[in-house]
């Protein structure tokens, strides 16, 4: 019995120094990285799974690339689609899913620096030449593009918007979410947006009613982990009727998952 105590003793020794020398090898690596990144960096394999591979990300792409489980999931509604536009592609998260199962992916960011990296993702992924990486304003740019699905994943201001109680659209970058919208629609009316996870939902459910004609709206919580991370919003044909309860909303179809 007291060998067996003292094995057991032993193992529980082991294991400690194990997960020390764990934790030491990871505040060795994060020493590099910036406060704002640090705590990103530490759920990098849920931002991109093969990033040992080769992945690079800037300080603003560490906070605002969705992670690839939710990235997936977006793909998955898309699957076997035309053309997909990410109309704020950042470091490339989503476009590297949708590339995975759509016919061609149109990548647009006004950040030189952001495409290069999202093209170099895209390489660790093999997907480089399903993706057509542009460098410009996704509103003037808007006129002459053409796609079957369009996502939209504009900045939400930084890990500010967590200290907000209700996220309005109005506090969208570069413009209101409501205009950003109406410039989508010119373009198609099956729209994707991925939104903060406290983002008022009421003026998500107007976006659908106040077109003309309203659109099927569903309205998806996105977790990691078990924990919410964010709201995404499906539009038109990107809504889908055999999930969630339906409502109605002045006339239009929409299913809450939330």
């Amino acid at each position: 019995m007291r060998r067996w105590r003292k094995k057991r003793r032993i193992f529980k020794s082991k294991v400690r120094i194990k997960a020390k020398k764990r934790v030491l090898k990871e505040e060795k690596i994060t020493q590099g990285v910036s406060p704002l990144v640090e705590k990103y960096w530490l759920q990098r394999y849920d931002l991109f799974w093969r990033y040992d591979e080769g992945i690079k990300l800037d300080e603003e792409g560490w906070f605002s690339v969705t992670p690839e489980e939710i990235a997936v999931g977006h793909a998955q509604r898309c699957t076997g689609a035309g053309v997909v536009i990410d109309c704020f592609a950042g470091v490339g998260g989503n476009a590297i899913q949708f590339a995975r199962v759509c016919d061609h992916v149109v990548a647009i960011d006004i950040d030189p620096e952001k495409v290069a990296l999202a093209m170099n993702n895209a390489k660790v992924y093999g997907v480089e030449d399903h993706i057509d990486f542009v460098v410009g304003d996704f509103f003037q740019l808007a006129p002459s593009l053409k796609g079957d699905v369009l996502f939209l994943s504009p900045p939400w201001g930084g890990p500010s918007y967590k200290m907000t109680k209700k996220f309005t659209l109005d506090s969208l970058k570069p413009k209101d979410g409501h205009s950003m919208f109406q410039v989508a629609q010119k373009i198609t009316p099956h729209i994707i947006m991925y939104l903060p996870r406290n983002v008022d939902l009421l003026e998500v459910e107007q976006l659908s009613w106040l077109s003309s004609p309203p659109l099927d709206i569903e309205i998806e919580g996105n977790t990691v982990r078990g924990h919410l991370k964010a709201i995404t919003v499906y539009f038109g044909d990107a809504a889908i009727t055999q999930l969630c309860l339906p409502q109605t909303l002045s006339g239009a179809a929409c299913k809450v998952c939330i």
